[in-house]
């Protein structure tokens, strides 16, 4: 295994840590995934240094797990699964090399930036990300486009990778690689002379390797920077909320809504997720969960650039048309939250403690991809399966999120729980693993598996397994980034 001489000669003595604080800080997470201590925690600040880095590991054999986002995590994937490893603390790497607005692009960006901070970097200069709903203040967005994370904006939603661009990663061989059109040709100076911002995703030639790279949990390799796509600033917005006691309905809204072109953000929530969005503290959420309809869909309509008031009311008035022929009407309040409320609140990072954990102080996730049609069937079996465990289904968060233009679905259950409550603490863990087959059953795609349920999930595929670990052993022979996360 590594010393930590050798770490200190590579990333610097001040940057290599054994502190037991620090070791158990990254032992686990609010999964349940089991704990193990990681032998080194080492903090890097620039591609060549993890090269380095990942050519020592091959040399010596050490586990490499990258992290780039601060805590809290919650899917077990930054939790060693092998003694002696070392995590590679990306966090520090907080580089934007170019906003360009005409090309509606953050080009080059280091895995350490959070939302929060790209977001006031690009909207100087006119533009706005396509984010996940309220990500917690120290997500990555690098990290969070590599997970695949649902976005709020499925009008601008083009392909199930998006928003990721070009990027750069280094392999488990210490080879630095680029995807997407920063892979050539020309080198990174000699493109940007001729115009290029690395903002395509697709390539090199017809390859796109970018896809290999999302959803790998770090196995595959490190990332150090991404190119994300941006969306503009519209000039004139109209946001609007539609309650219903049934889902079926609103995602039919849905469907027509981003089919039509009517909505920028556009999103579905449960009274019991809406409120924890949105309260501030327990009396909040009390006297919010009373007044809220079981289900709300959000949406908001953006007039951009040329003629926006023009272009306004006809967005206005085509709606109104739309969802007269469904029966359904508009509302600027529920819950005593206001629509442009909502809107202001679900374009920024979630404040301290992050919205899952405000209730209880623990969230236990369970989603996955489907079509709309299955999404009320998935709803009962889910609601069944959590009252046959003996939780109570009344508090257990949903959000349905369109994605790809609507195309197909992102559904996702949030178990609120106490983690200081042992005897509950057992029923979300055990539910949390018992859901998952009857949902597949019914029509779940879990797409992004995580923690103990991973490894079965994806042994469902046998070639696919086999695809992916043929493609490992090219990229990381020796087996050291993240071993024994998915199917490695």
């Amino acid at each position: 295994m590594v010393t930590e001489s050798a770490l200190a000669e590579i990333v610097g003595k001040g940057k290599v840590n054994a502190d037991p604080a620090t070791l158990d800080a990254f032992a686990g997470d609010l999964s349940f995934v089991g704990r193990l201590l990681p032998q080194f925690v080492v903090k890097v600040g620039d591609p060549e240094t993890i090269q380095k880095l990942v050519t020592l590991a091959k040399e010596t054999g050490t586990p490499l797990v990258p992290v780039s986002s601060g805590g809290p995590h919650f899917h077990g994937d930054t939790v060693p699964s092998e003694a002696g490893a070392v995590i590679v603390d990306l966090s520090g790497m907080k580089k934007v090399d170019l906003v360009d607005p005409f090309e509606r692009v953050a080009s080059m960006v280091e895995p350490g930036v959070t939302f929060g901070e790209l977001s006031a970097a690009v909207a100087k200069r006119g533009l706005r990300l396509n984010m996940p709903l309220r990500p917690r203040a120290t997500k990555s967005v690098v990290g969070s486009m590599l997970s695949r994370e649902p976005v709020i904006m499925p009008h601008y939603h083009w392909d199930i990778s998006d928003p990721i661009g070009s990027t750069e990663v280094v392999f488990g061989t210490g080879d630095m690689f680029r995807t997407g059109a920063a892979a050539g040709p020309g080198d990174i100076a000699q493109q940007r002379a001729g115009g290029g911002v690395q903002k395509e995703a697709a390539g090199p030639s017809a390859m796109s390797l970018h896809r290999l790279l999302q959803g790998a949990q770090g196995t595959m390799g490190i990332v150090t920077w991404a190119s994300v796509r941006c969306e503009l600033i519209p000039d004139r917005e109209q946001p609007y909320f539609i309650a219903a006691n049934d889902v079926a309905k609103l995602l039919q809204a849905a469907h027509w809504l981003v089919r039509l072109r009517l909505g920028d953000e556009l999103l579905m929530l449960s009274a019991a997720d809406f409120a924890a969005l949105m309260a501030e503290d327990d009396a909040a959420y009390a006297r919010m969960a009373a007044k809220l309809p079981p289900w709300v869909l959000f949406f908001n309509l953006g007039a951009y650039k040329y003629f926006p008031d023009m272009r306004m009311e006809g967005l206005i008035q085509d709606t109104r048309e739309l969802l007269q022929r469904l029966s359904l009407q508009t509302v600027q309040n529920v819950g005593g939250v206001a629509a442009g409320e909502f809107l202001e609140a679900i374009r920024r990072p979630s404040g301290e403690p992050y919205w899952k954990l405000r209730k209880q102080g623990g969230c236990q996730d369970i989603f996955f991809l489907t079509t709309n049609d299955k999404v009320p069937g998935l709803v009962k079996v889910m609601t069944e399966a959590a009252d046959a465990a003996g939780y109570s289904s009344a508090k257990m968060g949903v959000y349905v999120q369109p994605i790809v233009q609507g195309t197909g679905v992102h559904v996702e259950f949030n178990l609120f729980y106490d983690p200081a409550d042992q005897a509950e603490a057992c029923i979300v863990r055990g539910l949390a693993t018992s859901a998952i087959q009857p949902l597949m059953n019914a029509g779940a795609f879990f797409s992004r598996p995580f923690g103990e349920a991973a490894g079965w999930i994806m042994n469902r595929d046998a070639a696919q397994v086999e695809a992916l670990k043929k493609f490992k052993a090219i990229v990381d022979p020796a087996g050291i980034l993240n071993p024994g996360k998915l199917c490695f």
